[in-house]
């Protein structure tokens, strides 16, 4: 034979040399909540290993995060008092605005993005306005806007919205631009699809809708055409970076994502993957390094440049050790 594939698997330094797929510690993105009170750090039950921080306690979880080479951090808020107009979302002393102002102030290095949107502030749990029973989309757009604008003028680094209304891109990008952010990227979660792996997310941030589901605004899981068509509208209103939600069940749509534009792609890692893997790791059925790694490497491979993960940490870690990158 002439043609030998395994000559370059011979050993672990050649494998490296000619490894098609890298990946760094800045492409690492940790999805952190904070919620309202003080002393507070509490395991969320659906997500072992991950917590709800009190502003004053959420130094601890930074902290480690800069330590282990994490830059980034998605923040979620999750406020004691919920109303129909989602108000908590862009108060001046909102949880998301204080966690702000006490992180850059602690650890100014780190880049801090936050998402927008109302399910977390909303009584009913839905992620926009409501006329009767459905959610209005129009009237959505002045809120995420306000609630983008007031995160920025409280230190965020990057908005980005995740509510799937229509034109929030251009109405987000509107508002700061005549503001004088224009330098403020955004990051839409532009393919987010209504999925069943954001059930321990749910329970995380408390933002089970009260009645009703959210597939009218989510994408359905049967398209793919549907999310091109999301991604190229984002970047006519002026996007900066899109992501695909979720990661592990749609490399299809970070592949084709990566195809259909030329913007960075991004591809979250979410709560029902996180919970999956612990799972079977704690019943000793998988080997929870490295299914982590193996699950990172194939987002990566997709196509996508940066990943929101849960794992941001001890990715990070193997990345160190030689272990993927």
């Amino acid at each position: 034979m002439i043609k030998r594939p395994r000559r370059l698997r011979k050993a672990e330094i050649l494998r490296k040399m000619v490894r098609e797929t890298r990946i760094d510690q800045a492409s690492l993105i940790y999805p952190m909540f904070v919620r309202d009170g003080e002393g507070i750090r509490e395991e969320i039950p659906s997500m072992t290993g991950q917590y709800r921080y009190s502003v004053d306690r959420m130094y601890e979880e930074l902290e480690k995060l800069s330590d282990a080479g994490v830059g980034a951090v998605m923040l979620f808020g999750i406020p004691d008092y919920k109303d129909e107009k989602g108000s908590q979302a862009y108060a001046e002393d909102g949880v998301i605005q204080r966690a702000l102002w006490e992180a850059k102030k602690r650890f100014p290095d780190l880049y801090y993005i936050t998402d927008v949107c109302l399910c977390e502030y909303t009584s009913h749990g839905h992620c926009g306005m409501l006329k009767g029973c459905e959610v209005d989309n129009d009237s959505t757009l002045e809120l995420l806007a306000k609630t983008a604008l007031s995160h920025v003028q409280a230190g965020a680094d990057m908005v980005a919205p995740s509510d799937m209304m229509d034109g929030r891109v251009g109405k987000i990008r509107t508002v700061l631009d005549a503001e004088g952010y224009e330098d403020i990227p955004i990051m839409s979660y532009a393919v987010k699809y209504a999925s069943g792996f954001y059930a321990p997310f749910r329970d995380a941030a408390k933002s089970a809708p009260a009645f009703g589901d959210r597939k009218s605004y989510q994408m359905d899981y049967h398209n793919s055409r549907e999310g091109i068509k999301e991604i190229l509208l984002d970047e006519e209103e002026g996007v900066d970076i899109v992501m695909v939600k979720p990661a592990l069940a749609y490399l299809d749509m970070i592949a084709k994502a990566k195809e259909a534009t030329n913007l960075p792609v991004a591809a979250y890692s979410v709560s029902g993957e996180y919970a999956m893997i612990k799972a079977a790791a704690e019943k000793g059925w998988i080997l929870e390094d490295q299914i982590v790694c193996e699950t990172a490497v194939a987002a990566f491979r997709a196509g996508a440049q940066s990943y929101l993960t849960y794992y941001a940490k001890e990715l990070a870690g193997y990345i160190k050790e030689g272990r993927i990158g």
